[in-house]
């Protein structure tokens, strides 16, 4: 049985991507196990790490290195082991290299970039970033395999990652000026958007994740 580690450091989306994950896990053939922990020991040895996320870059980094041993552990499983990773939302932000968010503040690096506020060109496009918004694909991967032309998922959020190499952009969206919607490089991928609230196209992607071989 597969063992997912969703990571807990007191994210406000935490249930919601608990449910969704395993409402979708149930729906799959094989057995998996959907565990919300801060627990270095199970992080580390999990067969797949989702790291969810809302809020300000700094304040989640905070948290997150608040538990002992966690990034540490995430670390283990993914950079060594090869486990598939999932950030989401504030989550896929601090995969990048710094935040740019009341002040500058280290992240993870695991795909390096920037996390800069929103400055959208159209006047009329607000901040926060906030409702549907459709994906245009950058390349294919996995996660989006099968999905349709104008996949639409849900945001809400006034920060975005700019990555380092333009490459490692999956998916990107235009809200008076185009983003990164999703990114991934090897085992490692981060959306901006909220799958467990982007209902079948958001459930769809997080079934894609749960069967996910990274080669």
């Amino acid at each position: 049985m597969e063992r997912i580690a969703l990571i807990d450091y007191g994210s406000g989306n935490l249930r919601s991507a608990e449910k969704a994950l395993q409402a979708v896990a149930k729906t799959l053939s094989a057995e998996r196990e959907i565990v919300a922990t801060a627990d270095p020991d199970y992080i580390a040895a999990a067969d797949r790490v989702v790291l969810p996320g809302v809020g300000a870059f700094r304040a989640c980094m905070d948290a997150l290195k608040s538990r002992d041993g966690v990034i540490e552990a995430m670390t283990q499983a993914v950079q060594g082991r090869g486990a598939p990773f999932l950030g989401v939302c504030v989550g896929m932000q601090l995969l990048a290299s710094r935040g740019l968010e009341f002040g500058v503040h280290e992240g993870l690096g695991w795909i390096p970039g920037e996390v800069k506020i929103l400055a959208p060109a159209d006047p009329h496009a607000k901040v926060p970033h906030m409702g549907w918004n459709d994906l245009k694909m950058e390349r294919e991967h996995p996660l989006f395999a099968g999905a349709s032309a104008r996949t639409d998922m849900y945001f809400t959020h006034s920060y975005a990652m700019t990555p380092a190499d333009p490459e490692t952009t999956v998916a990107s969206v235009d809200h008076g000026g185009r983003f990164a919607a999703a990114v991934a490089r090897a085992n490692v991928a981060g959306v901006q958007f909220h799958p467990e609230k982007s209902q079948a196209n958001g459930l769809a992607l997080i079934g894609r994740f749960l069967e996910w071989r990274p080669q």
